[in-house]
């Protein structure tokens, strides 16, 4: 198939254009989720209030996850320049990351439930478990993409001459990047009581 072919009018690769759009309405979904979030914010119901978040261990975590930002801008430069073996271990690196995140993210959710703030506790709960455990889904997601790009690297279907692929899924990867940097300035440093 040409290149024309799966070109828009604009130029820009239909896979992409379609990957931008999608960002697009899940940006909309986060809207709503954070909107949520914060119209209950002081709504615990009886329920944990105060210092509950420990913002050192979490802001560890997100260090970890933003770092993976850079590897994976590092896998999608190594395959424009046909560098396979370098791109698949700044793949494997950006998964591991955003499994130190979920790793992290999954204690977390633990020690708050240990702490009584359980999701069905409040409506503030509720609120921070949908938007926190949405966006650890998204990274989940994105962890089996980039295992998946980097399996199908040894089995020929992404070839070091077919970037998009990488870039598309790295489009993804920085989306759920920015969106952790919003809802981490959100829930976890802005004091809204």
């Amino acid at each position: 198939m040409s290149a024309a072919v799966e070109e828009t009018s604009m130029g820009i690769d239909n896979r992409k254009l379609g990957m931008w759009v999608f960002l697009g309405s899940e940006f909309m979904f986060f809207g709503a989720f954070i909107t949520a979030y914060l119209l209950y914010l002081n709504t615990t119901a009886g329920g944990p209030t105060g210092e509950i978040f420990d913002i050192v261990y979490t802001s560890i975590s997100s260090f970890v996850l933003l770092m993976s930002s850079l590897t994976m801008v590092l896998a999608h430069n190594a395959h424009v320049h046909g560098d396979m073996r370098r791109m698949r271990l700044w793949i494997l690196a950006t998964a591991l990351q955003g499994l130190v995140f979920v790793g992290g993210q999954a204690y977390e959710f633990t020690k708050f439930v240990n702490e009584g703030l359980v999701p069905t506790g409040s409506p503030f709960a509720s609120a921070f478990f949908v938007l926190t455990g949405f966006h650890g889904i998204h990274v989940t997601v994105g962890i089996i993409l980039l295992l998946g790009l980097w399996s199908y690297t040894h089995t020929g279907k992404v070839k070091s001459d077919q970037p998009l692929k990488t870039e598309i899924i790295g489009l993804y990867w920085h989306f759920v990047d920015i969106i952790w940097v919003i809802i981490f300035v959100v829930v976890y440093l802005i004091p809204w009581g």
